[in-house]
């Protein structure tokens, strides 16, 4: 039952699936939703899922200025309604909004997970360039010859042949609306980073899971290992490609987050 987390003036939308499990929060990705967190979240009821949709994203009001500093402390300001440390993870830049407010808020988190990431400690990384590509040629054209001139480009071409899954998603933000806010978010966001450091991830205590997945270039297997290594408690899982195989991605996706949360 979706109730209204009040920030600065704006609605923010908190999601529940409600239910006596533990309290679990996880955060959508970039011009997501809580529809994608739910679904990826496994139907046990020994844990029972949170997830606030981020400024702009979902049924919340936009903030002309969103960054993930800003998510983090909004999604800490959930954390704080539920009384006691809870497991945060997220998807994405849902995972890079955990993995912050891991180092910064570490008195609410019990756990971490992240899924898919796509921030290491670095703004801007370059496995978000294509979700700029297509966030500036919103603002430099019409929806339809945007539309047109990034799947022409060069880098359509590429991740149609190596993440046909990451080209379904750019493809996706063309039919999103307002196009004006989307173009905000994907180019505000796209350069933003966590905020973090690899000394505070080598500082973390708590433990953690990160799971990664092949032919994604958005959300590096590659990264997924390597922030791994960098928390000490961390474990690794290598999920089946969500483009390839979804459902076996999810099932996979299920059993490592049930066996981590329980």
């Amino acid at each position: 039952m979706p109730s209204v987390l009040h920030r600065d003036g704006l609605r923010l939308t908190v999601h529940d699936a409600g239910g006596a499990g533990r309290p679990v929060i996880f955060q959508h990705g970039l011009c997501g939703d809580a529809r994608q967190t739910f679904e990826a979240f496994p139907a046990d009821p020994r844990l029972r899922c949170l997830t606030l949709d981020c400024r702009g994203h979902g049924t919340s009001d936009f903030d002309p200025q969103p960054g993930l500093a800003k998510f983090a402390q909004d999604v800490a300001a959930l954390a704080e309604t539920l009384g006691q440390p809870v497991a945060i993870g997220g998807i994405s830049m849902g995972a890079a909004i955990a993995l912050r407010l891991a180092v910064t808020r570490p008195e609410l988190v019990s756990r971490l997970f992240l899924v898919r990431p796509a921030w290491g400690c670095d703004a801007a990384p370059p496995n978000m360039a294509p979700n700029a590509e297509v966030g500036l040629a919103l603002v430099r054209l019409p929806v339809a010859e945007a539309r047109a001139a990034f799947l022409s480009s060069d880098t359509a071409q590429t991740l149609a042949a190596t993440a046909p899954d990451n080209l379904n998603s750019l493809r996706g933000f063309f039919d999103r609306t307002p196009v004006s806010r989307t173009a905000i978010l994907l180019n505000t966001i796209s350069r933003d980073g966590p905020g973090v450091t690899p000394a505070d991830l080598g500082a973390l205590r708590l433990p953690t899971l990160v799971a990664g997945c092949a032919e994604d270039a958005i959300h590096p297997l590659a990264l997924s290992r390597d922030l791994a290594a960098l928390i000490p408690a961390a474990t690794h899982v290598t999920l089946p490609p969500k483009g390839s195989d979804k459902p076996a991605h999810l099932a996979a996706l299920h059993r490592a987050l049930t066996d981590f949360l329980t």
